[in-house]
C-alpha cells in the first residue's frame, strides 16, 4: 500500500496527463483488473485519471461486466443522493450493491457466464459482441430483480442495504428488458445533441411505440434517457406532448409521460434548494451563479415548451420555487451595495464633519475586500438572470447604488493619487486597484479602461 505522500504524488502525476494518454492508460488498467492482475493499484490509478477523462463522451470505454450491465440506464445515473426517491434518477453509489445482489444472490450462474463472456470480449476488443451478449442477459436480470422485489420487497431491501437502493433496483428492473431500445435512443441522440429536430423527435416516437408494445412500464423512461442526451433537456417534453396530444401541464403531469417533466422540475428544485441554503457573507459566487443559471434555464424553458396552468401541479411548483429563489436573491441584492462599500471605506473630512472621503489611514481588512469582490461578482453574473429569476427590480436598484458609490469613491481616489505620499499613497494605490477591479465587473470594458488610464495619469502627476 502506498504512503499518503506517494499517493498524493501519483494522483498529481495522473491528473496532469494529456487526455489521450490517460484514456489509453485507463483502458490498460481496466483490462489488467479484468484479468485479476495484482501488481497495480487499479482503483487508485483510475481515481487519479477520472478528473482528466470526465466529460469525454468520445472515448471508447472498456466493456467491463458492470459497465455493460449499466448501459441501458447509464443516462439516469446521478452522483448526489436525495432525501426521497425520484423516479427516473438512479444513484450511482447504489449500482454496485445492486450488481452484487444480482450476480451473487439472484442469478449467480447466469451472471458468472455473462461476466466471463464480457471479459473475453474486452480482452479481444470485441465491443459489439459484448453488447450483443449483454442483450441476452438484461431481460434475465430484469425479470429476476422484478420477481425478487415483488415476492418479498422487505427482504430484498435488507439484502441491498436499504429502501433507497431497492427503489433504484426497481427502476433498473423495469428498464433492463428494454435495453436494446434504450441503446437506440443513445445512438439516435449522441451527447450532446444540440437541437431535437422534427426528424429526431419522430425517431424517438418510433422507439417509444416499440417499447409500449413490448414493455409498457419502461416507456416513460425513453423521454428521460433522451433528456439526458440533449443540450436543452427540456426539449424532451416535446415527446410527451406528441404522445399525450396535449400542450398544457395539467394533463401531461398526471400521466406517466410527465416523468421527464418531473425530473426536470426536480433538477430545478435542487437548484432552488442550493440557492436558498447559501448563507451570507461567505459563499462561492460561481456556485451561486451556476445554480441560478440552471434554475432560470429550466423554469423559463418549461414555460416555453408547455402551456403551464397556475392550477396545474407543475404550475404550482414553478410559482413556489420562483418565489423562494426571488426572495433569496433579493437578500443578496440588498446586501451587495453595503458589502462593496465595506471594501471601499470612507470617513468625514475635517474637524467639523465635512464631506466623506476615502479612509486611507490604514489598509482595509482583506476579508472585506474579498467580500466586496464576491458580491460584485454576483451583481455582474446575474445581470441576465435577474428578470427570469424574479428579482429584476432589486438587481437594478443594487447595481445603481453600487455604481454610484463606486464612481464617487474612484473620483476621490484619483485626487489622492495626485497628492498623497508615503504610507497613505500605498493605501490609495491599493484601494485604486480594488476600485478598478470592481469597475471592471460592474461597468463595461471601455469605462474600466478609461479609469485605468486616469489612474496612471494621476500617479505620474504625483511623481
Amino acid at each position: 500500500m502506498l504512503s499518503p505522500d506517494k499517493t498524493a504524488l501519483l494522483q498529481s502525476f495522473l491528473g496532469g496527463m494529456p487526455r489521450d494518454v490517460a484514456a489509453r492508460l485507463a483502458m490498460a488498467v481496466e483490462l489488467d483488473r479484468l484479468a485479476d492482475g495484482k501488481a497495480l493499484p487499479h482503483d487508485l490509478i483510475l481515481e487519479g485519471l477520472r478528473p482528466v477523462l470526465r466529460g469525454d463522451e468520445t472515448r471508447r470505454r472498456t466493456p467491463t461486466p458492470l459497465r455493460v450491465f449499466c448501459r441501458p440506464f447509464e443516462d439516469l445515473l446521478v452522483n448526489i443522493p436525495r432525501h426521497e426517491k425520484q423516479k427516473g434518477r438512479i444513484l450511482r453509489a447504489n449500482v454496485v450493491p445492486i450488481w452484487r445482489w444480482v450476480s451473487h444472490t439472484l442469478i449467480p450462474e447466469a451472471a458468472a457466464a455473462y461476466s466471463t463472456d464480457i471479459r473475453s470480449c474486452a480482452h479481444t476488443a470485441r465491443h459489439s459482441e459484448a453488447l450483443a451478449r449483454a442483450e441476452t442477459f438484461w431481460p434475465i436480470a430484469g425479470a429476476a430483480m422484478s420477481a425478487a422485489l415483488k415476492k418479498n420487497r422487505k427482504a430484498a431491501a435488507t439484502a441491498l442495504g436499504g429502501d433507497p437502493v431497492a427503489d433504484d433496483a426497481g427502476d433498473i428492473a423495469l428498464i433492463l428488458p428494454s435495453g436494446p431500445h434504450m441503446l437506440e435512443v443513445q445512438a439516435l441522440l449522441p451527447k450532446p445533441t444540440l437541437v431535437l429536430t422534427e426528424e429526431l423527435l419522430w425517431g424517438l416516437r418510433r422507439i417509444f411505440d416499440s417499447v409500449v408494445e413490448s414493455n409498457l412500464d419502461a416507456a416513460p423512461f425513453v423521454s428521460v434517457v433522451a433528456m439526458r442526451r440533449l443540450a436543452k433537456p427540456w426539449e424532451a417534453l416535446k415527446l410527451a406532448m406528441l404522445v399525450a396530444r396535449q400542450t398544457h401541464d395539467a394533463m401531461i403531469s398526471s400521466t406517466d409521460m410527465g416523468l421527464a417533466g418531473d425530473v426536470l422540475l426536480a433538477d430545478m428544485e435542487d437548484s432552488r434548494t442550493a440557492i436558498t441554503n447559501i448563507r451570507h457573507p461567505r459563499f462561492n459566487a460561481d456556485e451561486l451563479i451556476a445554480h441560478l443559471t440552471s434554475f432560470t434555464n429550466i423554469s423559463s424553458a418549461i414555460v416555453k415548451e408547455v402551456e403551464i396552468l397556475r392550477t396545474g401541479r407543475w404550475g404550482q411548483l414553478l410559482l413556489k420555487d420562483r418565489a423562494a429563489v426571488g426572495g433569496a436573491m433579493d437578500s443578496f441584492m440588498e446586501r451587495a451595495p453595503k458589502e462593496i462599500a465595506g471594501g471601499l471605506p470612507t470617513h468625514k473630512s475635517g474637524y467639523s464633519g465635512g464631506p466623506r472621503v476615502p479612509d486611507l489611514s490604514h489598509a482595509v481588512d482583506p476579508d472585506r475586500e474579498e467580500r466586496a469582490l464576491r458580491y460584485a461578482a454576483v451583481l455582474a453574473g446575474t445581470k441576465l438572470l435577474a428578470v427570469p429569476g424574479s428579482f429584476g427590480a432589486k438587481h437594478q436598484e443594487a447595481v445603481d447604488e453600487a455604481c454610484l458609490y463606486l464612481r464617487g469613491y474612484t473620483e476621490d481616489l484619483l485626487k489622492e493619487l495626485r497628492c498623497s505620499e508615503g504610507a497613505k499613497r500605498e493605501v490609495a494605490e491599493h484601494q485604486f486597484a480594488l476600485a478598478l477591479e470592481l469597475t471592471n465587473q460592474l461597468f463595461d470594458e471601455s469605462e474600466a479602461e478609461f479609469v485605468r488610464r486616469r489612474g496612471k495619469a494621476a500617479g505620474a502627476q504625483c511623481d
